[in-house]
């Protein structure tokens, strides 16, 4: 059982009104969604609730208007992208809280759904201001948190309307959880993970932390190149933060004590300019030309990738192995990619993955449907795998 209340423990909800925090913060152009993903993800739990006769009350940031009414931050621009997901017309409140959010949600009939305005055009919101969550709890009788990309932040509308109102997870939320649970939480083993991406600065505290979890780290992409130099390898004119030897070395030392191997490449695709099909030749890790950058992991490399997935019974995976936004430094990422989504498929593999880069890089190897499971939440995502705690998950434990 989880360590938090789900939908399955809402039994008669037929007109009661249930806050449902989602993420609709999804990109726009000319006035138009160009990717409605995240709010397919929250379509089953706004679906459920309205099938069961709740009010559903929907609340929601969209962009950082910085606590102050901001037009093209309005919710009321992606109204008609939820109603083409849910297949259902459904209402909006220009007001989160007050007078006109009271008014929309009191015409309400069971099974409605309705959006209220951004809740970021209050200040509230990010301070997590008492009296704004006692404004928001008003319209409801129930909360429900669908939205994990969310969590890491303690916000009114994450965490502090779970204080005031019996708060459940929605079915984004669940999932997201126990698939990270399955991921490092409690995983079958060996665990292997697999981190890319440029630079190691960013990923500091991700790494210390995996070191100490997983049985396998396989790192890619530029921040590799760090880990070589401060192995005192010469990376010739590659991306490398030369100034974070010490703290690579003391990443390596941490993983020598827990055990965990550390898989740096063994061989690179180099290419003297950074653009599409630039000329490139592969060379032995040791062998950089000096005027030269490594721009994606080579052959040899790969098959011994490929070998640390094929003995895994888990993989988590955060950041591409080389430049895969350019052919062809992408053929690393997704000959790896593909290989994790084959033992996926023949049930060999729990996959997990997520992160931004990581999410276009699989979409880009055609894989992502065969992953156990994709998250979309970026931030939230990259702080659980550092080991932090999540406020918005944190709540809903308590709340148990």
């Amino acid at each position: 059982m989880p360590a938090f209340k789900t939908l399955d423990h809402l039994t008669d909800i037929t007109g009661k009104r249930v806050l449902v925090r989602v993420d609709l913060n999804v990109p726009v152009a000319d006035g138009k969604v160009t990717d409605k993903t995240r709010i397919e993800r929250v379509a089953p739990t706004i679906l459920e609730l309205s099938k069961k006769g709740a009010k559903v009350i929907l609340l929601a940031h969209f962009g950082r208007p910085k606590g102050e009414p901001v037009a093209d931050m309005s919710l009321s621009l992606i109204t008609s992208a939820v109603e083409e997901v849910l297949g259902n017309s459904i209402h909006f409140a220009a007001e989160a809280i007050g007078a006109p959010a009271a008014e929309a949600v009191a015409k309400m009939q069971n099974g409605d759904v309705l959006l209220l305005e951004n809740t970021r055009f209050h200040k509230g919101e990010e301070k997590n201001d008492a009296d704004f969550v006692a404004e928001l709890a008003k319209n409801g009788d129930i909360y429900v948190n669908d939205a994990f990309s969310a969590a890491h932040r303690a916000h009114a509308s994450t965490e502090g309307l779970a204080r005031h109102l019996p708060a459940y997870a929605g079915r984004t939320m669940q999932a997201e959880l126990e698939a990270l649970e399955k991921g490092l939480g409690a995983p079958a083993r060996p665990v292997v993970a697999i981190v890319g991406g440029a630079k190691v600065s960013s990923k500091i505290d991700l790494l210390m932390n995996l070191v100490k979890k997983v049985d396998a780290l396989v790192i890619g992409g530029g921040m590799a190149n760090t880990f070589l130099a401060a192995r005192g390898t010469n990376v010739g004119k590659s991306l490398c933060e030369h100034d974070l030897a010490e703290t690579a070395k003391q990443i390596m030392i941490e993983a020598a004590t827990a055990g965990c191997a550390i898989v740096l490449p063994e061989d690179g695709v180099v290419a003297r300019e950074f653009k599409a099909n630039a000329d490139n030749e592969i060379v032995d890790i040791n062998a950089i030309p000096e005027d030269a950058m490594v721009l994606d992991v080579g052959p040899k490399s790969v098959e011994a990738i490929k070998g640390w997935i094929s003995r895994a019974e888990t993989l988590v995976w955060n950041g591409p192995l080389g430049a895969f936004e350019i052919a062809p430094f992408d053929k690393a990422t997704v000959a790896a990619a593909q290989h994790a989504a084959e033992c996926t498929r023949n049930g060999k593999l729990v996959s997990v993955a997520g992160g931004g880069d990581t999410v276009a890089a699989l979409n880009h190897a055609g894989v992502t449907a065969d992953f156990t499971y994709i998250s979309t939440a970026g931030g939230a995502f990259l702080e659980w795998m550092e080991g932090k705690v999540l406020p918005g998950v944190a709540i809903l434990n308590e709340q148990k």
